[in-house]
């Protein structure tokens, strides 16, 4: 069963769980919030990544991801000239069946993913936990992030989110991590992930700046 969904492509990957604050001043995303504004709560959008394209201006998002992820409004602050400061919450992830071009902003039949802790979580979850602490130090060490030292869930399923919303990733990565089918699965890779951050952060602070001139440096 699918439902209609309005859609907003981003340049970025929303997880379940992750807030989300956006500043929209294009027409149809002004248009989107009003239009929500008239619906009974929760009210709700589906973020999904743009994989060839830009977010804004004509021609924008001409390829997008085909899991994404419903942001939940929580906050809806108006501005007079008409644009909008909002707060959502990560929910519900989705898979695009179907795109409709033909409104002012862009909307989609959807089919909403379950969310499984998958095989035996336990092992792995504890693997990448440990793994998650070396990484979120090694990276504090090198002056790259500051981490918010609460402990990680205990439950698999959140736990796998919120290690791939604090994890410095690329959008591909993070694209890979969201459509993983269960904790399991998404734990897994986070492992892999981990170990070559934590190779990648262990060998970088011993190397000279000048190495990275020439494009020589490999981590491998």
């Amino acid at each position: 069963m699918t439902e209609r969904l309005a859609l907003f492509p981003l340049g970025t990957v929303l997880f379940p769980g992750l807030v989300l604050p956006l500043h929209l001043f294009e027409d149809r995303y002004r248009r989107l919030i009003a239009d929500l504004l008239e619906r009974p709560e929760p009210r709700g959008f589906g973020v999904v990544g743009i994989e060839l394209g830009h977010e804004v201006g004509e021609g924008a998002a001409h390829r997008l991801a085909e899991v994404g992820c419903v942001a939940e409004l929580r906050e809806v602050a108006p501005h007079p000239d008409g644009r909008y400061d909002i707060v959502t919450v990560g929910a519900r992830r989705f898979r695009v069946k179907e795109l409709d071009r033909s409104r002012p902003y862009l909307q989609g039949e959807v089919e909403f993913l379950p969310e499984e802790a998958g095989g035996d979580p336990g092992p792995m979850a504890a693997r990448v936990r440990r793994l998650f602490r070396l990484y979120r130090h090694r990276l504090g060490a090198a002056g790259s992030a500051t981490f918010d030292e609460t402990e990680p869930p205990d439950d698999p399923v959140a736990l796998s989110y919120v290690i791939a919303a604090a994890l410095v990733l690329d959008g591909h990565d993070k694209q890979r991590l969201l459509e993983c089918e269960d904790a399991a699965l998404r734990l897994s890779a986070e492992r892999d992930l981990l170990i070559r951050e934590n190779r990648i952060l262990n060998v970088l602070p011993t190397i000279p700046a000048g190495q990275f001139l020439d494009g020589s440096f490999t981590p491998n």
